[in-house]
């Protein structure tokens, strides 16, 4: 608790100095035009080895004299090589919706057609243009990306190329294992959202939460050469009210030292009946960029707190089929469950150019999270939509640390460029909890009934388990020929250890393991705007120590590896860009058993699931304001050497056969700052159990919005309206994931509205 104040503390003094600041700096700056930090392309190492400093030429000013007054000194704009990530972002594309390129892990910053994966970087813009409350309000936008949750549980977890991903495996900065399971909202601050497909052992390491199917990466916002000062007000149905501060300054003679602080508090009634939440988060951000130095510094707190928390549900095995869907609205869990918790983050990173050629760095960041949520996961058990659920509150406490350490190098052997790239990963985690169980509920999915309140007691938190993982990392990215055709050769020595403890604190179950995790890729330009990708990847992932919510609790299961192969064809028309990427991904399976009531499920690791796919993504202007963003994902996930050969070929649970997402924007020519947007996003039927006995049907979803944005008549600065509206048809559908025999009711029509004003 004291280092929440002390966060609290840190975050408003700065707020408050950094305010009086730049509304005294804003009369000046406003008419100075100062130009951004360069970023180089990674190029042959010695093109500045003459060059007596790598400061852009520029006229200095004179030195100061006490008396005189303080002088307007542009920033020298100084050279940050290729090889830098820590305040480096890639350029955003034409449309300015996503970036061309980002951050690749233990590769350092990548152009999308030197990427040899699926990858896309979505901005600040999107974020702000589209309204998005979560991470999974951006992830929309991919149409290999889905949500194995809805967006009001309490919790988030993407889904990618089929694969879950869990919180703790989307990095901060490149640092993983900082960003906790549970509503750490954070989108406020953050500059760039990376979305990597396809396995990525060799980039980031190890996954904490063990996905494979992609990475995620939040780069949090950097004060601009140019002051900001935000204010963003927003409403969402039913009643949800927010506020969102944005603000942010540099300082020094060439503008060395960077201050930005975000802070965003929303509260009120959700889109569904009976449920409400409240969040309040803050962000500070500091860092100095010097003429071969950059360090950086975050500091995060978040704190939240809902009622009527949404549920996933899990179908009795009795059931013939999936009942038909409720209205959208409806919410038959107890209204008062619910969740509360908080999280603190920070994060330090520094890089050195040690010589034109070589780059060093490294940094580490802690995380502390708190949560204590009442869940009531009912089981809808007849076709009437009855159902039954044993509330329970659990507490969770978790302790992760990170650090990272590593080179980037650039050398020439003939005619072969080498970027040799090396790092170590550590990360270390130990969770807390306890759970106590409450009386058993009843209500309809159709009809909802009240329950009456239950006050469970909440036991002595306990040590559950803790978990390590270290990994040394090193590729060879070898080019010819203008770096027309790219070869990189790497591998990952990945080591995980971990022990599981009982209540009294008595360590029940304990491995340590390691493996080596090779990749190879290979990128061909036929033309400058072509280009031609194939990679080979593993990914190893830790051996589950079975929880309490099954009938083998506490059995351990050894690490295992996941394989993928993709290749794949990326063409930049100029504005526009296109990618078509195939792939196969193994990945061995795990399932729940159900076992006759009363007894819990058994968790097995049971035969291979394979996902082969081909995905189709887009970006830029087709034309001058009209954008497009999105694409198309079709997949075929497939189980393969099942026990006794029970499941073979049928299709992996929870995954679509085809997903759709597809989003447009237009600027209207007879209104001047107006915008037209729409949106539309399919899922193909999937089946919620292994055994392909229950099948969610198909859905589709269409949203529209507009936003205006006009000069204040007070000061001149752009002022943007937005109003948009989510699931026009407020249509009912069942959503899965890819826990058996669970489904959840997707989110019904929702109205946004927001109003950014500048300062």
């Amino acid at each position: 608790m004291k280092l929440n104040y002390l966060t609290r503390t840190i975050c408003l003094g700065a707020v408050s100095t950094l305010a009086l600041s730049i509304d005294s700096a804003m009369p000046v700056l406003a008419q100075l035009t100062l130009p951004a930090i360069s970023v180089d392309e990674p190029s042959r190492p010695s093109t500045r080895s003459s060059t007596p400093s790598r400061r852009a030429s520029a006229t200095r000013a004179a030195p100061r004299r006490a008396a005189a007054p303080l002088q307007q000194v542009a920033p020298v704009p100084y050279i940050v090589p290729g090889r830098g990530t820590v305040g480096a972002l890639t350029p955003s594309y034409a449309g300015g919706q996503v970036a061309n390129g980002g951050q690749l892990g233990l590769l350092g910053n990548r152009g999308v057609l030197d990427t040899p994966f699926n990858q896309t970087t979505y901005t600040r813009d999107l974020v702000e243009n589209t309204q998005a409350r979560t991470l999974s309000d951006v992830l929309l936008n991919d149409p290999s990306v889905a949500s194995a949750l809805p967006r009001n549980i309490g919790r988030e977890q993407p889904v990618i190329r089929g694969f879950l991903l869990g919180n703790s495996s989307v990095g901060f900065n490149g640092y993983f294992g900082l960003i906790g399971n549970n509503n750490f909202n954070v989108l406020d601050a953050v500059e760039r959202v990376e979305v990597i497909k396809g396995l990525n052992g060799l980039l980031n390491g190890q996954s904490p939460d063990d996905s494979i199917g992609g990475a995620i990466n939040l780069v949090m916002k950097r004060a601009r050469n140019e002051p900001i000062a935000e204010l963003t007000t927003s409403f969402a149905s039913r009643g949800q009210g927010g506020v969102h501060l944005d603000v942010g300054q540099r300082y020094g003679e060439h503008k060395e030292y960077g201050i930005r602080y975000n802070g965003s508090y929303r509260d009120g009634k959700t889109e569904v009946d009976n449920q409400s939440l409240r969040d309040e988060s803050h962000a500070l951000a500091l860092d100095y960029r010097g003429e071969r130095v950059r360090v950086s510094a975050d500091i995060l707190y978040n704190q939240f707190s809902g009622s009527g928390l949404s549920a996933r549900n899990t179908l009795a095995n009795t059931l013939p089929g999936v009942p038909a869907p409720p209205s959208p609205t409806n919410f038959w869990n107890p209204s008062w469950t619910g969740i509360k918790g908080e999280n603190t983050a920070a994060l330090f990173q520094a890089e050195v150019d040690v010589t034109d050629w070589l780059t060093i760095y490294g940094g580490g960041g802690f995380f502390d999270n708190a949560i204590t949520p009442i869940i009531s996961n009912p089981t809808i058990i007849n076709a009437r939509g009855d159902t039954t659920a044993s509330p329970f509150v659990n507490r969770q406490d978790r302790h992760n640390h990170t650090e990272q350490a590593g080179f980037r190098a650039t050398v020439e052997t003939g005619p072969v460029l080498h970027e040799i790239n090396f790092n170590t990963t550590l990360w270390s985690n130990q969770i807390d909890g306890s759970r106590t169980n409450g009386t058993a509920v009843s209500s309809n999915i159709y009809n909802p009934t009240p329950s009456p309140f239950q006050a469970i007691p909440l036991a002595a938190v306990t040590k559950a388990n803790t978990s390590s993982l270290n990994s040394y990392g090193i590729a060879d990215t070898m080019s010819v020929w203008n770096k027309r055709i790219q070869f990189t050769a790497g591998i990952r020595r990945q080591e995980v250890a971990q022990d599981a403890f009982n209540a009294a604190g008595v360590s029940t179950s304990s491995y340590s393991a390691a493996a080596w995790s090779p990749a190879f890729t290979l990128i061909i330009k036929p033309l400058e705007n072509v280009s031609v990708y194939a990679n080979y990847i593993e990914g190893l992932q830790m051996g589950t120590i079975v929880d309490q919510t099954y009938q083998n609790s506490g059995q351990v299961f050894p690490p295992y590896k996941s394989t993928q192969h993709e290749m794949g064809v990326k063409v930049d028309w100029g504005r526009f860009t296109t990618t078509v990427a195939a792939y196969d991904i193994s990945q061995p399976a795990q399932i729940s058993i159900s076992n006759p009531l009363p007894q819990l499920p058994t968790f097995s690791i049971d035969g291979i699931n394979r996902n082969r796919g081909v995905e189709i993504n887009t970006f830029g202007e087709l034309t001058p304001g009209w954008r497009l963003l999105g694409g198309a994902s079709f997949m075929d996930a497939r189980q393969e050497r099942t026990q006794n050969g029970t499941n073979d070929g049928k299709r992996s649970l929870g995954i679509p056969d085809v997903q759709v997402s597809l989003g447009t924007e237009w600027d209207t020519p007879f209104i001047n700052g107006l915008t037209l947007t729409g949106r539309a996003i399919h899922f193909g039927d999937a089946f919620a159990d292994a055994a392909n006995k229950y099948l969610i049907p198909n859905w589709t979803r269409f949203d529209l919005g507009a936003r205006y944005t006009f000069a204040s008549p007070w000061n001149g600065k752009p002022i943007t309206v937005r109003f948009a509206v989510e699931n026009v048809a407020n249509s009912a559908f069942w959503m899965t994931s890819s826990s058996d025999r669970q489904i959840y009711l997707g989110a019904p029509r929702t109205y946004l509205a927001s109003t950014t004003f500048r300062f």
